[in-house]
């Protein structure tokens, strides 16, 4: 079988970047319904079409193509008054970005602590790997057509408010 529209596609993945560092050894694949659904990005998905399982490749995905350009706009420096008590480098809070435009009502912002000082706040509103060239390493492990339930929803995934909390563990 072929990886084509309207099919599973479980892929086993690893993230570099461009100069040869590993971001990211996933233990577990990536699982996707492949024919433009938006579930991967459209440059790994273009490199898959056609392959079968067990094939293994590289694909390049340039930044503007996976987590946009890096935008030094979206660095905010906020008064530290405005946070909770216990805030360290690394912590993530979401936020409406300020801009002219209007936004879409489900669209927020995550902005990420990059700097604490005793009366600032240094906010990156940037994904952590925006202007970032990224290397996956790619391998098919597994090719399976689409339920009819997998198409209607367009995603391999169950929507999450459809989910019972309690079964969660």
């Amino acid at each position: 079988m072929q990886v084509v529209k309207d099919t599973v596609v479980t892929v086993k993945y690893q993230v570099w970047d461009a100069q040869g560092e590993m971001i990211q050894d996933a233990d577990q694949p990536m699982v996707y319904l492949h024919g433009g659904y938006g579930d991967v990005f459209e440059a790994i998905e273009h490199a898959l079409e056609g392959r079968e399982v067990s094939e293994e490749l590289w694909v390049q995905v340039e930044p503007e193509d996976a987590f946009g350009e890096y935008d030094a706009e979206l660095i905010q420096v906020e008064e530290r008054h405005l946070f909770p008590e216990e805030l360290e480098v690394g912590m993530q809070f979401e936020g409406i970005p300020e801009q002219e435009e209007p936004l879409d009502d489900d669209e927020v912002q995550i902005w990420t602590v990059t700097g604490v000082s005793e009366d600032k706040v240094v906010l990156d509103g940037n994904h952590p790997l925006a202007g970032i060239a990224l290397r996956y390493h790619l391998i098919i492990s597994e090719i399976r057509i689409a339920t009819e339930e997998e198409l209607e929803r367009g995603s391999v995934q169950p929507d999450p408010l459809l989910i019972d909390p309690g079964s969660l563990h």
